[in-house]
C-alpha cells in the first residue's frame, strides 16, 4: 500500500515540476501507449463481447461500411427466390436452404448477405420457424420485431460508451489545464517569458481534450449511431418480407411491402425491383 502511495506522489510530483517540453512529452507518451492497448484489443477477438462489439463497430463507422442500395436489392431478390421455392416446392424445400446457408447454392448467389453474419442469421432464424410450423403465421411479426428491439438496444451501447468518452474529455483536458497552471505559479518569478511557454503548454491540454471529443470522438459516436440505423432499416426490411409471406402473401407482394418500408435513399423503384425478379425463383 505505501508503494503505491509513493508510486502515485512521485507521478504527481514528476507533473508538477516538469517543464512544458515535458508535459508534451508525457502527453505523447500516454497517446502511444493507450494506442498500443487499443491495438491490442483490436487484434483480441476472444475477449469481453461488448467491447469487441465496440471495436468492430468503430471499425466500420471508420471504413464507411454501410448498407446501400445494392445491399437492399440483394436482399430482396434473394427473398424473391426463396419464396417462390417455397411457394412451388413446398416449405420443407427451403430447408436445406435455410438449415447451411452457405452451403445454399441460392445463398451464394448474393455474396453480400452472406457476407454479413448478423444480417444472415436473422434472415434465417426468422424463416426457420416458417419451415417447422411451430408458430402461427400471425405471431412470426411480433416474434421478430422483439428480436429487432432487443438488437436496437445492444447496437446502442457503443454509442454510448463512445459519448461518455467524448463527454469526459474536455474535463480531463480542463484538469491537465489546471495542473499547468500550478506549474506555472512555481515559476512566476522567472520573468514573463518563462510563464508565457509555461501558460501555452497548459492550455495545450484544453486544446487537446476539446479537439478529441467534438473533432473525432463525438463524430465517430454519430456515425456509428446512422450506421445502427442503416442496419436496423435493413433488419426491419427482412422481417416485413419474411412477416408478409408467413401471413400468405404473393412472393412478389411480400417483397414489395419490404421495399416500401425502405428509406428512399435506398429504396429500388417498384418496376426495376419487379422487373430485376423476373425469371427468379425457378425453384431449382
Amino acid at each position: 500500500m505505501y508503494a503505491q502511495d509513493y508510486a502515485r506522489a512521485y507521478r504527481a510530483n514528476s507533473i508538477l515540476t516538469a517543464s512544458p517540453g515535458q508535459l508534451v512529452l508525457m502527453l505523447f507518451d500516454g497517446a502511444l501507449n493507450a494506442l498500443a492497448i487499443a491495438r491490442a484489443a483490436c487484434d483480441d477477438t476472444t475477449g469481453n463481447p461488448r467491447r469487441v462489439e465496440i471495436i468492430h463497430k468503430t471499425k466500420d463507422a471508420l471504413a464507411g461500411k454501410i448498407a446501400g442500395k445494392k445491399d437492399f436489392f440483394d436482399v430482396l431478390k434473394l427473398l424473391y427466390e426463396l419464396f417462390m421455392m417455397g411457394r412451388r416446392n413446398g416449405l420443407i424445400a427451403l430447408e436445406e436452404h435455410v438449415m447451411e446457408p452457405t452451403k445454399s447454392t441460392l445463398f451464394q448467389k448474393y455474396p453480400s448477405v452472406l457476407a454479413h453474419h448478423e444480417r444472415l442469421l436473422f434472415l434465417v432464424n426468422g424463416l426457420k420457424p416458417v419451415i417447422d410450423g411451430k408458430i402461427k403465421p400471425d405471431q412470426l411479426e411480433d416474434l421478430m420485431a422483439a428480436e429487432l428491439k432487443a438488437k436496437e438496444v445492444e447496437m446502442d451501447h457503443p454509442v454510448h460508451a463512445m459519448q461518455m468518452i467524448g463527454d469526459s474529455l474536455p474535463a480531463i483536458g480542463i484538469v491537465a489545464a489546471v495542473l499547468g497552471i500550478i506549474n506555472t505559479m512555481s515559476a512566476i518569478a522567472e520573468g514573463p517569458e518563462v510563464v508565457g511557454e509555461k501558460v501555452a503548454a497548459a492550455l495545450t491540454g484544453t486544446m487537446l481534450g476539446i479537439f478529441c471529443a467534438y473533432g473525432f470522438v463525438n463524430p465517430l459516436a454519430g456515425r456509428i449511431r446512422s450506421n445502427n440505423a442503416s442496419e436496423m432499416l435493413f433488419l426491419n426490411c427482412i422481417m416485413h418480407a419474411v412477416a408478409g409471406f408467413a401471413k400468405g402473401l404473393a412472393p412478389l407482394t411480400a417483397i414489395e411491402v419490404a421495399r416500401r418500408s425502405l428509406d428512399s435513399s435506398v429504396q429500388p423503384g417498384a418496376e426495376e425491383l419487379e422487373t430485376a425478379v423476373k425469371g427468379l425463383g425457378s425453384g431449382k
